[in-house]
């Protein structure tokens, strides 16, 4: 476990990409087990608990959904254990370090620095996404960074339509 946890932490550092994970159906089985568990905790702090499964249900349709896509339209479906298991592991990995964060910014204690803080794990994460698309499609970074960000805006889009409450309308 302590090789899949440093392979995730070197994809998060740009030194690996998602074809140096194994390829396992067990694999993104297990990240997926650990993205749930990291993301009920992250939504619990604001959220009930049956927004939060249906949060989390919706939130794993679109990157399962995505990821499929992706490879589906460049005819690498054979990517796919690798390619999601990455996607979710770094996910996971960049959500443990915004907990604390989160936290502070719910109990109105965290100030600008935690603000910048978030803004920068959440650049982070839009990085590791577009450096784990380039692996996958052999793409430039431009095109996987554009790629991206039309991941992550349109899945924070489709969340905010779906639960009003996750964009601050009520």
């Amino acid at each position: 476990m302590f090789d899949i946890i440093k392979l995730v932490f070197d994809i998060c550092l740009f030194k690996k990409g998602p074809q140096d994970l194994p390829y396992s159906a067990w694999l993104p089985r297990l990240l997926l087990v650990v993205y749930v568990c990291i993301r009920v905790l992250m939504l619990s702090i604001h959220f009930d608990w049956l927004n939060v499964l249906l949060q989390v249900f919706v939130d794993l349709l679109l990157v399962t959904g995505f990821v499929w896509i992706i490879l589906y339209l460049a005819r690498k479906l054979g990517r796919f254990y690798q390619v999601l298991s990455a996607v979710l592991g770094t996910d996971a990995m960049i959500s443990f370090f915004a907990l604390p964060g989160m936290a502070s910014m719910e109990t109105r204690q965290g100030g600008l620095l935690v603000f910048l803080v978030m803004l920068g794990l959440i650049g982070w994460h839009w990085a590791v996404i577009g450096h784990i698309i380039r692996n996958a499609l052999e793409q430039s970074l431009s095109f996987s960074l554009g790629l991206a960000f039309l991941y992550l805006l349109g899945s924070y889009q489709v969340m905010a339509l779906l639960f009003p409450e996750v964009a601050g309308v009520k």
